[in-house]
């Protein structure tokens, strides 16, 4: 590819472009494009790239980064308190929002060998995310990772190492939240 293409929401990526990256909500994920360009194309971040967009983010995690995102599926935001997400995309709560999704970036690119080699004895990194919070992955024996969020939530990483052209996604189950 000679140019990159523009974070749009009509990216895409060329059918051989996928690096050895896995599908992700039935979509090709092409290591040349970005967080945004990738995302946009999986049916199964449809709310989480509603919110970078309602956030003003979308051209952040369009830049050269390097980020690692921990990206949560829709029915991962579908399984929060009724009314949470309506209320997070108004423009009013943009600073909630932005604080929300932040709490899901860690700078630099940690795919699972760097989380794994940086792990202590029980598995586990402790990262700091761009929004300040604390995040945790703990890499178990059997090579499944978990993410613990400041409030006490546990999420499976249910797809890792998802290269981007500024970084890497996660794949998690759950949505992130910073401490109340």
């Amino acid at each position: 590819m000679a140019d990159q293409p523009e974070a749009t929401v009509t990216a895409e990526a060329p059918a051989d472009d996928t690096g050895g990256n896995p599908m992700v909500g039935g979509a090709a994920m092409s290591p040349s494009m970005t967080i945004v360009e990738n995302a946009v194309n999986s049916a199964d971040h449809t709310t989480l790239v509603a919110a970078v967009q309602a956030a003003g983010l979308a051209e952040t995690l369009s830049g050269a980064g390097p980020f690692t995102v921990f990206a949560p599926v829709n029915a991962a935001f579908d399984a929060l308190p009724a009314g949470t997400v309506d209320t997070l995309l108004q423009p009013e709560n943009k600073d909630q929002l932005t604080k929300v999704l932040t709490a899901h970036v860690v700078p630099g690119t940690l795919d699972a060998g760097a989380l794994a080699a940086q792990a202590d004895a029980d598995g586990f990194v402790h990262l700091q995310t761009v929004s300040g919070d604390a995040l945790s992955v703990q890499i178990r024996p059997s090579g499944n990772a978990y993410v613990f969020d400041e409030s006490g939530n546990v999420y499976r990483v249910t797809i890792a190492d998802v290269m981007q052209s500024n970084g890497v996604i996660h794949v998690v189950d759950g949505v992130l939240l910073p401490a109340s």
